[in-house]
């Protein structure tokens, strides 16, 4: 039995829940409802990483076409939305470490990640920023 067109229904009815709710935009409803004929359901694969005893293996699931694969319309959404509610002076930051959990220590990587946001140093619009304490 095939779970997509069940996984479908509930998914746009859900969405459906938010729109009539007004937690969601009637453009929002309209991007993020799945359209059956180009949706799929998730394929799950593992790949070896043979670099550790044993050769464990890491799972993947690939969501390209799912049914939660709008995430870059939500976040246009957000980007948008930030666009004209949040002061111009701020400055949102992300951090993307490889790994961090699995080959760093876990309070070694604390530790590294509060020197580096100590001495952080920032450079926008020929003003330079020095963070004091804190998170920015």
């Amino acid at each position: 039995n095939d779970p997509l067109p069940n996984l479908i229904e509930r998914t746009n009815k859900y969405l459906l829940d938010l729109r009539l709710a007004h937690w969601i935009t009637q453009k929002q409803y309209e991007l993020l409802c799945v359209k059956p004929s180009e949706a799929k359901l998730a394929h799950l694969y593992y790949l070896p990483k043979t670099h550790k005893p044993g050769t464990p293996l890491r799972p993947i699931v690939s969501g390209l076409k799912t049914t939660t694969t709008s995430g870059f319309e939500v976040m246009k959404q957000v980007y948008e939305w930030s666009t004209n509610n949040l002061r111009k002076e701020t400055l949102l930051c992300t951090i993307d470490v490889v790994d961090l959990y699995t080959m760093i220590p876990q309070t070694e990587g604390v530790l590294a990640i509060k020197k580096m946001l100590d001495y952080l140093e920032l450079k926008q619009i020929g003003q330079y920023y020095h963070q004091i304490r804190g998170g920015a």
